[in-house]
């Protein structure tokens, strides 16, 4: 019997669960267009709910789904400077209808094969997730996929201040709970945990907000806000928080994204020859845009090499004449390099 361990969780797993689809469409245009549009949606996901910056491309032929005609990927940067292919959608021209006689009837009354596409994403988006945003003290999730956004923490340091404590933060946790009822809060008020290990708890899960409440709080009617994301701490007056509550979270979704996109550009590098881009890519990794002839060879060559592979070549890459980093040949734009998951 052959044991094999499996250390990326999320990443490659005996069974992963999948969002996929797939359709049929009667003209290749179509087709093209629905690839495209899954894309986008997967992007969008990624960039505005995931908080994730990605890359969108064309793979290429060594890299494309088997059979299909093209395919598209969406790709993020994780925080040690690999890539994670975050999402696919593949065009798969007619190859797979023809392979198992998938027709439709024409409005001339003849027979054809349908053009189809075929896209998902799957758990590896949960990888991503924590990759891209988590730091050594735990979890850090963005508010709009964080399924607790703000625990209420009451604080006492004596016996006598338990049941008046609890009950202040009751009363918080009922009226945030009104004013935000789109919002999830917990109320965290165990008596056998001291209040650091309950910080550290909701910290390690990720929960974008703490809110502290403390005796002294109690008597100057306001509460400590605690950011998860930059632990920054504001002392806002009670009657405020429900108020400040909704921007804060809409801007730590903000700056979370900012915070990856600023890691992105700083790991992103343009290089012309060869032996800048081994060295680096060995001294620091990242992405880099690089020249390329179009040659599997060249592509082989080098994942051979360094371990590296074209993630994809670029929609936003403009045309810009040069020579291949390896042969020297022409090129007419950079492909996107990097070390993979």
């Amino acid at each position: 019997v052959r044991w094999e361990m499996r250390p990326r969780l999320f990443l490659r797993t005996t069974e992963f669960l999948w969002q996929e689809g797939h359709t049929a469409h009667a003209t290749e245009a179509e087709a093209t267009e629905e690839a495209r549009r899954m894309l986008d949606v997967y992007a969008t996901f990624a960039e505005e709910y995931m908080a994730m910056p990605v890359i969108k491309g064309v793979k290429t032929e060594s890299e494309k789904f088997p059979g299909a005609k093209q395919t598209l990927s969406i790709e993020a940067m994780m925080q040690d400077g690999r890539a994670l292919q975050a999402g696919t959608s593949h065009h798969l021209g007619q190859n797979f209808a023809r392979a198992f006689d998938v027709t439709f009837q024409k409005e001339d009354g003849t027979r054809d094969y349908v053009w189809a596409t075929s896209w998902g994403v799957s758990t590896r988006l949960v990888g991503a997730l924590i990759m891209a945003h988590s730091d050594d003290k735990g979890l850090i999730l963005p508010p709009r996929l964080a399924p607790i956004h703000a625990v209420i923490v009451p604080i006492w340091m004596k016996d006598h201040q338990v049941q008046d404590m609890k009950r202040a933060g009751a009363e918080l946790f009922e009226t945030l709970r009104r004013e935000h009822p789109d919002l999830t809060f917990r109320l965290d008020d165990r008596e056998q945990y001291k209040p650091g290990w309950k910080f550290a708890e909701w910290e390690q899960r990720g929960v974008p907000v703490r809110i502290e409440l403390g005796p002294r709080d109690l008597e100057k009617d306001q509460v400590v806000v605690v950011r998860r994301d930059t632990g920054e701490k504001t002392f806002l007056p009670r009657a405020e928080l429900a108020g400040r509550l909704g921007p804060l979270l809409d801007e730590i979704q903000a700056d979370l994204y900012q915070r990856a996109l600023a890691f992105r550009k700083d790991h992103s590098h343009r290089v012309d020859d060869y032996d800048t881009f081994r060295r680096m890519l060995e001294e620091q990794g990242g992405f880099y845009y690089a020249h390329w002839d179009g040659t599997p060879e060249t592509e082989a060559r080098v994942k051979e090499e360094t371990k590296a592979t074209i993630r994809c070549i670029p929609f936003d890459e403009p045309e810009e004449e040069g020579r291949c980093m390896v042969t020297g040949k022409p090129s007419r734009r950079r492909v996107l390099w990097a070390k993979a998951y």
